[in-house]
C-alpha cells in the first residue's frame, strides 16, 4: 500500500476518530515503509468523553490530558506520530488562522495521501467542519495544483474514511484496504480509547463486514478484515 518516501496525513475532528476509522490503514501504511502523522483538531473533551465526566471532580483540562494520552499511545501502537490542535469541540469553530496552521503543517509534512471525514454527517456537528477545514487547507497547500507565489507541496491523494452511518453521509466506498495482518494492532489501538469503550466492538464488527465485501470484490478468501474509504480525486495511473 505504501513505499518509502510516502507520507500519510490523517485529520480527525476528535482525538479518537482516526482509530475507529483508519487504524488498520495507518498500520499498513507504516508497515509498508511509509510515514504517518495523525492530527486531532480537538480532543472531543465535551462531546465524546461522557465516561470520563462521570468521575468525581473531573475537569476539562484533565479530560484533555487523558484523551491526549489515549490518542498518543494508540498512534504509537500503529507507528504514527500524533499532534493535537486543541481547537475545542461541540462545536468545532476554526478560524482562518487555524486553517492556515493546518495548511502550514501540510506544506511541511507534504503528505502523499490525506484522509479525513466525509463532507456530510447529520449526527455530528464537528465532522463536516473538519472536512471543510482539511479540504481548504489542502488546496492552500498545493496552490490548487498550479505554481503560486507562496510555498506549496505537491497535490496529495484525497480520501475520506467511513463514517458511523455511511448511508446517511453520502459515503460510497471506492477503496478497501485489507487490514487482516494488522487487525490485532487496530484492536490494541482501539483498546487505548477507554473514554469510548462502547465503540470498540462496533468497529471490530465493521472491519469484519468490510472484509466480507472486499472478499467479494477480489475473490481473495484470505481477507478477513478491511477498512473502507471513498476517493475524492481521480487516481492517475499509467495504464489500466
Amino acid at each position: 500500500m505504501s513505499a518509502p518516501g510516502q507520507r500519510l496525513l490523517v485529520v480527525g475532528a476528535h482525538s479518537a476518530d482516526f482509530v475507529w476509522r483508519s487504524a488498520g490503514a495507518v498500520a499498513k501504511f507504516v508497515r509498508g515503509g511509509g510515514e504517518a502523522l495523525v492530527v486531532a483538531l480537538t480532543y472531543g473533551e465535551r462531546g465524546e468523553s461522557g465516561e470520563l465526566w462521570k468521575e468525581p471532580g473531573q475537569t476539562e483540562e484533565k479530560v484533555k490530558e487523558i484523551r491526549h494520552g489515549e490518542a498518543s499511545r494508540a498512534a504509537e501502537i500503529l507507528g504514527a506520530g500524533f499532534r493535537a490542535f486543541d481547537l475545542g469541540d461541540y462545536p468545532l469553530e476554526p478560524t482562518g488562522a487555524d486553517t492556515a496552521r493546518l495548511a502550514e503543517l501540510m506544506r511541511d509534512f507534504a503528505p502523499t495521501v490525506v484522509l479525513t471525514h466525509p463532507e456530510k454527517d447529520p449526527f455530528n456537528p464537528d465532522h463536516p467542519v473538519a472536512y471543510q477545514m482539511v479540504q481548504k487547507a489542502r488546496l492552500m497547500t498545493s496552490g490548487a495544483g498550479v505554481e503560486s507565489g507562496f510555498k506549496t507541496a505537491p497535490p496529495s491523494e484525497f480520501l475520506v474514511f467511513e463514517p458511523h452511518q455511511p448511508e446517511l453521509c453520502g459515503f460510497v466506498p471506492s477503496v478497501f484496504v485489507d487490514i487482516t495482518d494488522v487487525f490485532e494492532l487496530k484492536k490494541a489501538a482501539m483498546a487505548e480509547m477507554r473514554a469510548q469503550r462502547y465503540l470498540q466492538g462496533y468497529y471490530a464488527e465493521r472491519a469484519e463486514h468490510r472484509g466480507n465485501h472486499a472478499r467479494k470484490v477480489t475473490a481473495n478468501k484470505d481477507i478477513r478484515q478491511a477498512e473502507a474509504f471513498m476517493r475524492l480525486v481521480p487516481n492517475v495511473v499509467g495504464s489500466l
